[in-house]
């Protein structure tokens, strides 16, 4: 019997992606099917970086199309094609940049700079391009967090090119300041400089563009929300309540401003004894999981207060860098994927589509 394309999308309609709960079919990943005797060959096109899992999707795609009658070879093409997607109504889209990402937190000292500069190498290392951005001026730490010591360099005297490590491109205030500088700026200037460290670098074609946002919820922080196209925001708190009260906050700053919560992340929500492996938990338990729930909003995950976090990101080394196929490595992966998943579920952006009408005087 001859294998048809339609019998292969059947097959693969009860094929289910494990990582977003629909069949591949639905969703319109299977590109270019094409059916040759007892040979199979399609794409498989992700809307989400996910390299580490395209053998595990092959060989799904593979064990369903052999149980075909007929089907003895196929072949899966599997690639990852990020787009842009919906962002903060009304701002200036960014040349270059697909979706734009906001860590933040309400109140500092929770990891929220840690988190972003491992979330960023975790889409790094499933393929995508991906950006990060210091928006933290009174304290860039991304420059030591990414082991990073140079200054931009200018070709026109306009723009400048960021820097990169571990494949991801990094700017910050810190790359041309003094590290001994205090920035004594009052908020109008420390906006203006960060809306020029966002616009005036020369990202190359970044799929995601990573925000480490400046703590609190002030003007800087309302006026970034305001003027920064935002693809939606990500929260960092600890289990304790004074730090989920300010985290409330923040999460309600971005509610008015219309940029969507991707998720929040629970920091330093348990502490395991080296020594004895005694479990105890320092700030609270499951406050941040409780929030969600009340929220309603994802919950993306817990990560332990571990020493080897702080040790990495001091050392210029981050954990997903330092120690890929570590378990706390793997939480940074999980979480990147749940965001870059919810990312791509989100309404395309077309402005990139229809071209720009530009008026002229006739003389």
């Amino acid at each position: 019997m001859q294998v048809t394309e339609s019998m292969v999308l059947d097959a693969l309609s009860h094929v289910q992606d494990p990582y977003t709960g629909q069949d591949w079919v639905t969703s319109k990943s299977i590109k270019n099917v094409v059916t040759q005797g007892a040979h199979v060959s399609l794409d498989l096109v992700l809307g989400y970086p996910a390299k580490s899992q395209w053998a595990a999707f092959k060989n799904l795609i593979t064990q369903s199309l052999k149980a075909l009658s007929g089907v003895s070879e196929v072949s899966v093409n599997v690639s990852t094609q990020v787009l842009a997607h919906s962002a903060t109504r009304g701002v200036q889209l960014l040349p270059q940049v697909k979706n734009i990402v906001a860590v933040a937190s309400g109140k500092g000292g929770v990891g929220k700079s840690t988190t972003a500069a491992n979330l960023a190498l975790a889409l790094a290392s499933e393929g995508a391009t991906v950006g990060l951005l210091d928006a933290d001026i009174y304290g860039p730490s991304q420059p030591m967090m990414m082991g990073v010591n140079a200054r931009p360099q200018s070709e026109d005297g306009k723009t400048m090119a960021p820097l990169e490590n571990y494949g991801v491109q990094v700017m910050s205030i810190g790359f041309l300041v003094s590290p001994d500088e205090a920035m004594i700026w009052r908020g109008p200037m420390a906006t203006q400089a960060l809306e020029q460290l966002l616009r005036q670098t020369q990202w190359r074609d970044l799929d995601y563009l990573i925000v480490d946002m400046p703590p609190g919820t002030g003007d800087i922080q309302l006026t970034l929300s305001q003027r920064v196209p935002m693809t939606g925001a990500v929260i960092v708190t600890t289990p304790q309540d004074i730090a989920l009260l300010d985290a409330k906050k923040g999460i309600k700053m971005f509610d008015k401003v219309g940029v969507p919560i991707l998720g929040l992340v629970e920091n330093m929500a348990v502490h395991v004894c080296s020594n004895c492996g005694h479990s105890e938990h320092i700030f609270g338990e499951d406050g941040g999981l409780k929030m969600a729930k009340q929220l309603e909003i994802d919950y993306l995950g817990a990560l332990p207060l571990d020493i080897n976090i702080r040790l990495q990101a001091d050392s210029g080394k981050p954990t997903v860098v330092a120690d890929p196929s570590g378990r706390v490595a793997q939480i940074y992966q999980t979480m990147a994927r749940q965001v870059a998943i919810k990312i791509a579920a989100k309404a395309r952006d077309f402005s990139s589509v229809f071209p720009s009408i530009k008026i002229s005087k006739e003389t």
